[in-house]
């Protein structure tokens, strides 16, 4: 049985079945494991969970604790309520695509030269980011499902520039729905964009080493941040707003993060965005070792890690910007077909606009758009395009 305990109470003979944070937080080589000894209790509470996952079936039990599904019980309410509250009406989708497809290839390869540019020891000219981010702004308020679904898109080789716009991305509608002002709005997408830049200074063999980084190693990349504010700060005309949300995307509400631990108001409201679109765009993304999770179960996550980690309040209003089941993923409906969610919809974030394509017998469908607050058909579940050999290149918004 799988239950959920706080970190105070696991001990030498429990096994661990999740660490219950993102993969990017530890170095252990895997998430799942026998713990020994005295010693891994202490490595796993230094990472600063909360609470974690552990397998009865392999190791010792805590009766009090409560089982996986109550947990998950708890964390669907929450979403539940949140779905009653969407996003601002926009225009369609079908208007933004094309354009929103050449911006992103733009901006990756904009993002890509730049930071071939620091590590030349060259400074960032803003002049020539400012238009760009501008255009992401613009493209974000007009449709945010032409865009968003397209960072889930990542080559292996590349993930570090198309993070960094899948991120800038995802701040500017996370912004949009806290009805922030343009122009603060804007400062927040040019910090996202330009979060990671310390990544330049970070060696090769360790950004896309096809393991688990060892200490030495997880230090060296960690240091990103610190080396992201000294270049921003070198950055003429770069803000104050900018500068936090690249230099705290790492740090965690409840004083766990780094580079400097800092807590609760400590970290501000930019810093707190960012840590929190970060973690999501970097769990639900595919790397060499590690595979990302549905945007749905991501949710569910950052939902949970918003008792300690994050600002709950903003989780909340992160999952009303990108929704329940974001646009570009594959969801599971009650009459057993497949679909792709192509736009979200005002009224409830739980139906969406979807493109039936395939059916779990195993077999592709004539494909039809749904809007499901029209529709008998209901969400039951998000899937995989993986296990299903569906490409989601294939089916995004058009």
């Amino acid at each position: 049985m799988i239950k959920l305990i706080p970190i105070e109470k696991l001990l030498p003979g429990m096994y661990i079945h999740d660490l219950n944070c993102g993969w990017m937080e530890h170095n252990f080589v895997r998430n799942r494991f026998p713990v020994k000894s005295s010693e891994i209790v202490d490595k796993v509470r230094a990472l600063g969970v909360h609470e974690l996952y552990i397998d009865t079936s392999r190791g010792l039990d805590l009766e009090e604790a409560p089982t996986q599904e109550e947990a998950a019980h708890e964390v669907d309410e929450a979403l539940e309520a949140i779905a009653i509250v969407a996003p601002a009406q926009q225009a369609s989708v079908q208007h933004e695509v094309q354009r929103a497809r050449n911006l992103h290839s733009e901006a990756n390869r904009i993002v890509r030269d730049m930071m071939g540019d620091i590590r030349l020891g060259k400074q960032i000219q803003l002049e020539q980011i400012e238009p760009l981010v501008e255009r992401i702004v613009d493209s974000i308020f007009r449709q945010q499902d032409a865009m968003l679904p397209l960072a889930r898109l990542k080559d292996h080789d590349e993930y570090t520039f198309q993070h960094s716009v899948s991120v800038c991305a995802l701040m500017t509608s996370f912004a949009r729905t806290l009805e922030l002002p343009r122009e603060i709005i804007h400062e927040i997408a040019i910090g996202a964009l330009l979060h990671d830049v310390g990544k330049a200074k970070v060696p090769d063999q360790i950004l896309n080493k096809p393991a688990k980084l060892t200490d030495a190693e997880f230090a060296k990349m960690k240091s990103h941040v610190v080396q992201s504010k000294i270049i921003l700060q070198g950055t003429p005309g770069i803000s104050q707003i900018a500068l936090d949300v690249a230099a705290q995307h790492h740090e965690r509400f409840d004083g766990t993060g780094y580079p400097n631990r800092l807590k609760d108001d400590e970290i501000s409201l930019y810093g707190q965005m960012g840590a929190i679109v970060d973690v999501y765009d970097a769990i639900t993304s595919h790397r060499v070792y590690h595979k990302g999770m549905a945007p749905t179960e991501a949710l569910r996550k950052l939902l949970e890690w918003s008792k300690f980690h994050f600002n709950p309040t903003l989780v909340q209003a992160f999952i009303r910007a990108v929704g329940i089941y974001p646009t570009g993923s594959l969801v599971r409906l009650e009459s057993r077909r497949l679909a792709v969610v192509q736009a979200q919809t005002p009224e409830n974030l739980m139906q969406p606009v979807v493109k039936v394509i395939f059916h779990t017998r195993g077999y592709y469908l004539t494909p039809e758009t749904v809007d499901l607050r029209h529709s008998q058909d209901r969400i039951v579940g998000h899937e995989d395009f993986e296990a299903w050999n569906i490409d989601p290149a294939r089916w995004l918004p058009e």
